[in-house]
């Protein structure tokens, strides 16, 4: 049996193996540490609230300032869960399914990180400028050459870096708008196993790298009056297009020729449109009430789509999704504030579509914090979060060489368990 080399056959490799994953955070592979005082309040009041620390949710948010404030933030990251076979089977060319063998648990997968951020604002006048720089969408994921989700996914690195400029205007005493460009960097690793096409051969494997900048905006208005504070704003989605190189070796027998690394392989996928809506309410001196909901457009993220000379597109099938919250702020003294606050967020991942690499579930974030304020204008925020994410099943049916007479039909089955993430976020802010 001889196989020609030929790009739809290397293709047909890559059907459903590549995507992008994490469960520690906001929504899919989304990141929305970006402000430890927001963190406090598990992020219910952030599109609302002023200041430099929510240029991120708002552009608007620095308007109306009387002095420079510059604020920077961290926040370490410990996710946990279990990623279990439930009987995964694959059937290569001329035989049976058969179980997929290899490590049947895949414990915690999603490296621990730690994700920084830093924002500056300066006012001009009823007219402020700003700069965020953020890492919105940013993980590293390892599974063992020798789990049992290796035809799926091994290991996964993402990386963005979001710089933000920002202008808002204070056109009234009750009325701020805001607007910004959000240039991203986006670096992106994804390798997987290949199956050789007899059971006795060892795996041959894949790896697509590359890099890119790409452009995004947003815009965002608030309305304020001496008891309240209302915030809407809109992050447009970013279609990035990486550009890099797609690594193919190990196969053997008459898949050999495939062995291969092609330049020059160009990838492109959306990162969703969010539409916030938010306020703060100060039903007291001491106590306000926040409030926030997030529309994630993730149907946009339908396919990873490859261009010449594979020319492919690999199906990712996302669903729109959403985030509601809810917190406090109370203020203790000039010099202390506390926070709390509790999220309920949805997967845009689908049943019966998820993979192994997209471990994802519904999840409920629980946030404690508070901001100290050592002098006039210098400030430490402090937080932390635990992120309980709900058991979702890992079902979805690929196959490796779809199409051709080689086709390998992998039916996967498998589910994710115990899974949930500890984050620890600090900041400080300083006014000049």
């Amino acid at each position: 049996m001889s196989l020609r080399l030929k790009a739809p056959l290397l293709a047909s490799a890559l059907i459903g193996s590549f995507g992008f994953a994490t469960v520690a955070h906001a929504q899919a592979f989304y990141l929305q540490e970006q402000s430890a005082r927001g963190a406090g309040r598990a992020f219910s009041g952030e599109v609302a609230d002023t200041g430099p620390q929510s240029l991120w949710w708002n552009p608007a948010s620095i308007a109306g300032m009387e002095r420079g404030e510059a604020a920077i933030n961290a926040s370490m990251i410990r996710p946990k869960g279990d990623v279990v076979n439930n009987g995964t089977v694959i059937r290569r060319p001329g035989g049976q399914f058969a179980p997929i063998g290899g490590d049947q648990l895949a414990k915690d997968p999603i490296d621990n990180g730690i994700l920084p951020s830093g924002q500056i604002a300066l006012p001009f006048g009823p007219v402020a400028l700003g700069l965020a720089v953020t890492s919105p969408y940013s993980f590293t994921t390892d599974y063992d050459s020798t789990s049992w989700t290796r035809y799926s996914a091994t290991r996964t690195k993402l990386r963005t870096f979001d710089i933000q400029p920002s202008i808002a205007v204070a056109l009234t005493d009750w009325l701020r708008v805001g607007g910004a460009a959000n240039v991203e960097h986006v670096y992106a690793s994804l390798g997987n196993a290949l199956p050789n096409l007899s059971a006795a051969l060892p795996d041959g494997r894949q790896r697509l790298e590359g890099d890119g900048w790409d452009l995004g905006w947003t815009a965002g208005f608030q309305m304020h009056n001496d008891w309240a504070t209302v915030g809407v704003s809109y992050k447009s989605r970013i279609e990035h297009t990486l550009k890099g190189d797609l690594l193919v070796e190990g196969l053997q027998g008459p898949l050999a020729a495939q062995n291969r690394t092609l330049d020059g392989v160009e990838a492109s996928f959306y990162t969703p449109a969010q539409v916030i809506v938010g306020a703060r309410i100060r039903a007291t001196p001491a106590l306000t009430l926040n409030g926030q909901a997030v529309r994630y457009n993730w149907s946009k993220f339908d396919a990873i789509r490859l261009g010449a000379p594979l020319n492919t597109a690999l199906p990712q099938n996302y669903r729109d999704s959403y985030s509601l919250a809810g917190g406090i702020d109370y203020t203790v003294s000039p010099q202390l504030t506390l926070r709390a606050g509790v999220q309920h967020g949805t997967t845009p991942t689908r049943n019966g579509l998820r993979d192994a690499r997209v471990p994802d579930g519904n999840r409920w974030n629980y946030g404690a914090g508070g901001t100290f304020q050592l002098t006039p204008r210098f400030g430490i925020d402090l937080a932390a979060n635990y992120v309980k994410i709900d058991d979702s099943s890992i079902d979805r049916v690929t196959a490796a060489y779809a199409g051709t007479a080689v086709q390998t039909p992998i039916a996967t089955n498998g589910f994710l368990r115990d899974a949930s993430a500890l984050i620890v976020s600090a900041g400080a802010h300083i006014g000049f």
